[in-house]
């Protein structure tokens, strides 16, 4: 863990933020030399954190002792450069395990993803995220979607709670994201950091940007991190007219071409990578692999998106 506090390193959004795939072998094993690689290049090429082990990294899949040994081989990779965050999850027993695996493996902080399967109350959601915020010394970014929803009242809760730094919204609900962010900054003091968290959190981005939500995950740097560090300067600097080209030219036909399978905002995200030179194997059960017409599809768009690039040079 490095010494700066992680929601300062993460308030300055220097470029878009990793959430790296997991790497498996031909036997299903995870190959940890390619994630280690996959995960330099994205520190190298830009990025401003490492989400490891999480939503893209299909943390659902993988092992305790997996989930340790990649987190670890993430911190290596980084090398302190950009913090390390790390997945937890399941429910509170489990989550809190997770939590302190992570740590142990030298982690700069949790993504606290929702409690498995049930949907729970108000006052149970706030109990389980401040039994995993006390578990460690971790900073922890609460991950609203599904069925882990908050309430304004809930949020200004979570803020007021030790070790919760941030919300990481994958809901999309725009009116509910403007009244947490108004009641958070109406009674909690100091900052409180907020995520676009969608599945191409870009096709959105611009509407949470007139929220002042500027912090955005991004699994398309996954596999094309030239678009997506483009897409991130034009956004910090005003540039509408080259965000609108790629939104158009690239990141709509990718979205289209992600809503033609269930489980394609992983499986199509690593077909991408191996598409660029990386072989990260396949996804694991239950997600699926994308048909070979929609990887075929893929490589057109990612074609047509290094396209525009060039345009714009």
């Amino acid at each position: 863990m490095t010494s700066a506090p992680l929601a300062a390193r993460l308030d300055i959004p220097s470029g878009p933020l990793f959430f790296p795939v997991t790497a498996y072998g031909p036997d299903g094993s995870v190959d940890l030399d390619t994630y280690r690689t996959h995960v330099r290049r994205g520190v190298e090429a830009g990025a401003a954190a490492v989400f490891a082990c999480c939503g893209t990294g299909e943390f659902h899949a993988l092992t305790p002792e997996e989930f340790e040994a990649c987190v670890r081989v993430a911190v290596e990779a980084a090398d302190g450069r950009v913090p390390v965050v790390a997945g937890a999850g399941y429910g509170t027993a489990l989550a809190v395990r997770y939590a302190r695996l992570a740590e142990a493996a030298g982690a700069d902080g949790l993504l606290a993803m929702p409690p498995y399967l049930v949907v729970a109350g108000q006052q149970g959601l706030l109990r389980h995220y401040r039994e995993i915020a006390a578990a460690t010394a971790l900073p922890v970014i609460v991950y609203q979607r599904d069925n882990a929803v908050f309430t304004p009242e809930t949020v200004v809760e979570l803020a007021r709670t030790d070790g919760i730094i941030g919300l990481k919204d994958g809901l999309g609900d725009l009116d509910l994201m403007q009244r947490v962010i108004s009641a958070v900054r109406s009674e909690v003091p100091g900052d409180f950091l907020y995520f676009n968290g969608l599945p191409t959190a870009e096709q959105t981005q611009l509407a949470y940007r007139a929220l002042g939500v500027t912090l955005y995950s991004s699994a398309v740097f996954c596999f094309a991190p030239e678009i997506a560090l483009a897409f991130h300067r034009a956004l910090r600097s005003g540039d509408d007219s080259t965000v609108e080209k790629l939104l158009d030219g690239f990141y709509r036909p990718f979205v289209e071409l992600r809503a033609q399978g269930r489980g394609y905002a992983v499986a199509l995200v690593k077909a991408g990578v191996r598409l660029r030179g990386l072989d990260v194997g396949e996804v694991r059960p239950p997600l699926h692999e994308p048909t070979e017409d929609h990887v075929k599809q893929l490589a057109e768009v990612i074609e047509r998106g290094y396209a525009l690039l060039e345009e714009a040079k």
